[in-house]
């Protein structure tokens, strides 16, 4: 057969089986490119859903030490009646009560303070205590009679008369240490309420509480101040 004939009897290319090899790879290009979306999209949400997990399961891990943390001051707490541990808050009851409009305390609410605190620093001198311990807040409160202003600084005052008899030197009975006042010094501070917490009594209600607070996830310690105390241990409220 001629060169001619051969070329007359090939099959005439249709112009659509012609394009048809382009337009199926197009196709299986846009396949491909799904596939690798979703395989994309199921690792990031793997990847964050096990983010979320490890999260959950950190606040977890802090919930339980924060609680056995407490766990161990509320039995400290035994030898002490009269101081309850409630949550996060240690409450001194008629141990340290106040008189009415007034923010002192007596020789024997004093001595109550410098032999339990003690317990309170040394939780936060263990291991969970330097892990999640960030502060102590000393709140002070008041009844319902007089003024909101005058109560807040009242309950104010109270607050501070915690941290003058706690920051007493020598010759103050019982005193604490020095390397004890310096953690005083660092960790806690004052809070008042005025008269929004009121309890059943007025008597009940002129009391004061250390609540402790703890740091978040991530949360970086504060920076130690300087190691030392000024030796002014004289109370401004006596002023």
């Amino acid at each position: 057969m001629s060169l001619g004939s051969k070329r007359a009897a090939a099959k005439p290319v249709r112009r659509d089986e012609a394009e048809r090899p382009f337009w199926i790879s197009f196709s299986d290009l846009m396949t491909a490119l799904m596939v690798l979306f979703l395989v994309a999209m199921t690792v990031a949400l793997l990847a964050i859903t096990d983010e979320i997990a490890e999260t959950e399961d950190l606040k977890a891990a802090r919930e339980e030490d924060i609680a056995q943390l407490m766990h161990h001051l509320k039995v400290a707490s035994a030898d002490f009646p009269g101081v309850s541990v409630r949550g996060r808050v240690i409450d001194f009851g008629e141990r340290a009560r106040f008189d009415s409009n007034s923010h002192r305390l007596d020789e024997a609410q004093a001595r109550l303070l410098r032999a339990f605190v003690p317990k309170v620093l040394a939780a936060a001198r263990d291991p969970l205590g330097e892990k999640w311990l960030k502060r102590i807040a000393v709140e002070g409160f008041a009844d319902a009679r007089g003024s909101y202003l005058h109560n807040l600084n009242l309950s104010l005052q109270r607050s501070q008369r915690v941290l003058c008899v706690l920051m007493a030197g020598p010759p103050a009975a019982a005193a604490l240490s020095e390397a004890e006042r310096l953690q005083v010094r660092d960790l806690f501070l004052v809070s008042g309420a005025s008269f929004n917490a009121l309890k059943d009594s007025d008597a009940e209600s002129r009391r004061i509480e250390l609540r402790l607070e703890f740091r978040e996830l991530g949360e970086r310690r504060g920076s130690a101040r300087q190691q030392s105390l000024d030796g002014d241990f004289r109370c401004p409220l006596d002023h």
